[in-house]
């Protein structure tokens, strides 16, 4: 398989997003997007196609040109959560800022197995969730996405029961090679 070109796939989300791509970039990928300062930037934030969140990816868009693929990731807070809904209108939406016929891969917030309640921000049940509406679009054939598998984060990785720290940075950038090279 030939490698795609650098910073050819985009990425949405939220803090946890930018952990992935911070982990991504410090592993020596290359394809995706690094981190352009997502934090807090949940479902809500991505399903109005001209919210601050989507003129940030634009400005991505500038500098690199469409990408040719977009990751989703379904973030959330506890309150409001997501409908799946919403996370149809996201995808929607990438595919309107992306290049015509990009790829979209959609996962939720990494999941924590060594403490399944973890991640304050989301919830005790907010990964779990998050999880749950991505394998949904993935298997319903009218949002045509591709759910890659599930980004997890591991006792002693993270630094505030959510956030990545630089070892958990380090596993989600070393999953994401695995995912998408």
């Amino acid at each position: 398989m030939e490698a795609e070109p650098a910073h050819s796939m985009g990425f949405i989300g939220c803090s946890m997003a930018e952990n992935v791509a911070q982990g991504y970039v410090a592993v020596g990928g290359q394809r995706m997007w690094g981190p352009y300062g997502t934090s807090g930037m949940v479902v809500q934030s991505w399903t109005s196609t001209t919210s601050a969140s989507w003129k940030l990816f634009d400005t991505q868009v500038a500098k690199y040109g469409k990408p040719n693929a977009v990751w989703v990731q379904v973030c959330i807070f506890a309150n409001p959560g997501a409908t799946y809904e919403e996370v149809k209108s996201l995808i929607a939406n990438a595919r309107q800022h992306a290049a015509p016929g990009a790829k979209i891969y959609i996962t939720g917030q990494p999941i924590y197995p060594d403490n399944p309640s973890s991640c304050a921000l989301a919830g005790p049940t907010g990964p779990a969730l998050t999880e749950s509406l991505a394998k949904q679009a993935a298997a319903d054939a009218t949002q045509n996405v591709t759910y890659p598998g599930t980004f997890q984060l591991m006792k002693g990785q993270e630094v505030d029961g959510c956030h990545a720290n630089t070892a958990g940075q380090a596993s989600l950038g070393k999953q994401a090679v695995a995912f998408w090279g």
